[in-house]
């Protein structure tokens, strides 16, 4: 199960003195904490203007804390990558499902208005959870290269779901061509979302929309 980190950077540091939280609860605290200030220094400073000292007087968690779940500043950076990816993943596949929750449901939506649905909420997320969507858009290429297998991985995911939603005119071309087709409207994306996240354009990364919908269209329509 994915960690939701959508009120991660709202939680503060835990009480001083006796608390009735559970070791777990504390650890998941911590946590928490670690991943969203990671985010957010590297938002402001960059992967490698970003210390562990920063991300620990951010989280407001000791050196000792730190070490105790991560291995390093980059181990710290692939898991908040992670929780973030697998958290969009969840949402999106969750706004997947027809009305019934079977794929097999009656006046299914047509691909266009899957894709556009899903998109939208892509787009939002992003928007709402800008600081993450840094660490996976654009911080990632500094981070080394177990961080960049784990975006070649998702963009790889993606890309496979964007085959399975336009799967019904595959007949149009042939596997490979799909697949190419799939893999370059994902890259065309993360472009263009990574453009209006450096320009800090939530307006500009919303109205991607239409014109990427456009764009699966007559790429897979």
């Amino acid at each position: 199960m994915a960690e939701s980190l959508r009120n991660a950077g709202r939680s503060g540091p835990l009480p001083s003195g006796r608390h009735h939280l559970s070791r777990q609860e504390v650890v998941a605290s911590q946590r928490a904490r670690m991943l969203t200030a990671t985010a957010e220094a590297m938002r402001d400073k960059g992967y490698a203007g970003t210390s562990v000292a920063e991300i620990i007087r951010r989280a407001g968690v000791s050196r000792e804390t730190f070490y105790q779940q991560f291995r390093s500043k980059e181990d710290c950076f692939v898991q908040a990558l992670d929780a973030a990816t697998n958290q969009l993943a969840d949402l999106l596949e969750a706004a997947w499902q027809p009305p019934d929750g079977s794929p097999e449901a009656t006046g299914a939506p047509a691909p266009e208005e899957t894709f556009r649905r899903l998109l939208r909420l892509y787009l939002q997320t992003l928007t709402e959870q800008s600081a993450f969507a840094r660490l996976f858009l654009v911080e990632v290429y500094a981070a080394g290269p177990e961080a960049m297998a784990r975006r070649m991985d998702w963009q790889r995911r993606f890309a496979d779901a964007l085959a399975e939603i336009f799967q019904a005119g595959a007949e149009d071309a042939s596997a490979d061509e799909r697949r190419f087709d799939c893999e370059a409207l994902v890259a065309a994306a993360a472009h263009l979302v990574t453009v209006r996240l450096v320009a800090d354009d939530p307006q500009g990364l919303c109205a991607l929309e239409d014109p990427l919908v456009r764009l699966a269209v007559r790429l897979l329509g």
